[in-house]
Order: structure tokens, then sequence, then C-alpha cells
């Protein structure tokens, strides 16, 4: 215990929210000191060759304007790593951005994953941290870190229920006693929805844009419920039918339109969880309502959409994108809680 004490206080222990859409790292006693996008830039010469030419924000702004030769690729996709090597090369430039003060030990990291991630997965994940760099790798699900980061009394005998829309995944978890009750996930969230944008602009108006700027307008003027004034942007990109560049202005309420079917299936997700809810739990969501976070979370009037379907107050967590950023900081902090809630 003591040597462990000792190493912890030499080495720079941190937590990853390794999200689909972005990354965020938390250096123990420092807070969050990385907040990027999960995308990296490679050049590959006429061999094959990979060079790392960007990572993070400058990496995602070569997105789909690259030349042949260069490469922007999200590794991870529908929360899971679709690309193992590219994951380790993305971890690894996280660890070494964080760990500018030079120490001889190698950090301890806790990262979040999917509830629904295979064995197989959890292992592609450990592996790509320990060959980043890694001394020791804990895993915890991401409900759980995002109940933690939105400041739910995980500890008490009650139940708290919380939402998290990410990038690749919705993750709903009932926590309790300081565990996962109930949990689910699927993978309809912020990719889906920017998809069904970009869909909906190609069949109503002909116009192709690219996923890029599908999360733009989703950002921009996206919403679930009606607006009293809708909401209005210039789009541009390509018609497909005369192939010259062109300009349209779409509305919140074309978004409200091209969105209800990823939100109907997050919707669904919640009262499949509700319906095998033990009878005690029940009355406590019934009493404390559901939170949500996540970048979806920020979504305009997404907490009465849900409400109205499945009755029963719904929140808005404070600053919901830090939410499980924050959660896995706070179980790094508490080495006990860390080593409760770890999947190892």
């Amino acid at each position: 215990m003591i040597l462990d004490n000792l190493i912890g206080f030499f080495s720079n222990d941190m937590s990853i929210d390794l999200g689909t859409a972005n990354t965020l790292v938390l250096l123990k006693g420092k807070g969050i000191i990385i907040n990027e996008p999960s995308v990296v830039a490679v050049q590959r010469d006429k061999y094959g060759r990979q060079k790392i030419l960007a990572v993070g924000k400058e990496a995602k702004n070569m997105v789909g304007k690259t030349p042949g030769n260069i490469e922007a690729i999200r590794p991870m996709r529908d929360g899971v790593i679709a690309d193992f090597d590219m994951t380790e090369k993305m971890i690894r430039y996280f660890i070494e951005t964080a760990h500018k003060r030079k120490s001889f030990l190698r950090p301890r990291i806790i990262i979040c994953v999917p509830y629904g991630l295979t064995q197989v997965e959890r292992k592609a994940v450990r592996e790509s941290a320990m060959s980043a760099g890694a001394r020791e790798v804990f895993l915890i699900e991401e409900p759980m870190a995002a109940a933690i980061g939105a400041g739910l009394p995980i500890r008490d005998p009650k139940g708290s229920l919380v939402v998290d829309i990410g990038g690749g995944t919705t993750e709903i978890g009932v926590v309790s006693l300081g565990g996962l009750v109930i949990s689910k996930s699927i993978r309809t969230a912020g990719d889906k929805i920017d998809l069904a944008i970009v869909e909906y602009v190609k069949k109503k108006y002909n116009l192709l844009i690219g996923e890029r700027t599908g999360e733009e307008i989703k950002i921009e003027i996206g919403t679930a419920i009606l607006q009293d004034e809708p909401l209005v942007m210039m789009v541009k990109g390509r018609d497909q039918v005369s192939g010259l560049l062109s300009r349209i202005e779409l509305t919140s309420e074309d978004v409200r339109d091209a969105t209800k079917e990823p939100l109907r299936e997050i919707a669904d997700a919640l009262k499949d969880v509700l319906e095998v809810m033990p009878p005690d739990l029940a009355g406590d969501i019934v009493e404390n309502g559901v939170v949500l976070t996540g970048g979806g979370a920020l979504i305009r009037g997404i907490d009465k959409y849900l409400s109205d379907i499945v009755k029963l107050p719904v929140f808005v967590a404070d600053e919901p994108l830090l939410a499980v950023a924050k959660g896995t900081g706070k179980a790094l902090d508490e080495i006990g809680l860390l080593q409760q809630l770890a999947n190892e």
C-alpha cells in the first residue's frame, strides 16, 4: 500500500473519456487538460507506409478535404475501436501530450467504455492503452461515469437514472448503492443523428453534404420539439442533379423531421429500461426523474421530448459534454471507488 501511494505520487495518473466524437483527458489533481476530436490524419507514401500528420482538432479540420494520399480517420466507430492501430497511436499522442512533466513512471489510466462492449472489445481498449504507455489500465462503464460526473448520489440506497447520448452510443443506466442495477447501450446517438440529417437533405433537396456539415446543422438549428420561431441556416453543398455547387435554406423543422427516427430509437431504449425496473427503484425514478448527459443532451428540447414520451421529469445535467470525463476523474481521485467500479 505504501509502495502504491509512493508510485502514485511520482506518476501522472490520468483518466480518459475515449469517445467516438471527442476524447477528453483528465490529469489527477489538474482536471481536464485535453478535449480534442477523436480523429487522426495520416499520410501514406507509395509503399503504403503511414505517417501521422495530425491528431484532434487539426485532423478534424482535414475531414472531407484531403488529397488522395492523406486520410482523416476516426478510429472509434459506434463506441468501439474500428481501427486498433490508429486508436493506439491516438491514445499514445494524448498520453504524451498530457505527460509534459518528465516522470520516470508510466501512468495508471482509467478509461470509460460503453456498457455493451464485448470482452474482445474491452481487451482491445486495454491493450491499446498499455501499448501506448500505461502502467495499469482500469475500465469503467459509461453510465456509471456519467452518473458520477452528473453529481448523482450513486452510493445512496435509492435509484438514479442517467441517459448519456454520446457520439457513437447512447448509454442508459440505473444506479443504486454504488452499482449499475440496469444498463442498456444502443448504437444510436450523435453520429446517426448527423447521418439522418445528411440523408434528409439529399432526399428532400437533392443536395449532397458531408457528415461534418450534418453535425454543424445539428448544433446550429437541431431541435427535438416544435419551436415557437423556426431557426434557419444556409447550407452549402453539391446538387446531385446538376452537379453544380448550390445552397439551400434549411429550417429547424426540417431537422426535427430528419431526426425523428434516431430520437425515437433513443426514447424506445429508455422505455425498455423503465419497463424492467424493480418497483422500489421505479418509485425513486418517479420522484427524482431522468438526467441527460453527453453531447446529444444539448439538442434543443430533447428533455421535453423524452419527458412527454416516458411521462417523467427529465433534466439536462450541468455541462453535459463533460459529465463522463468528470466521472472518470472523480473515480481516479478516489482509489476505493476506482477499485469498486473498475472492470479488470
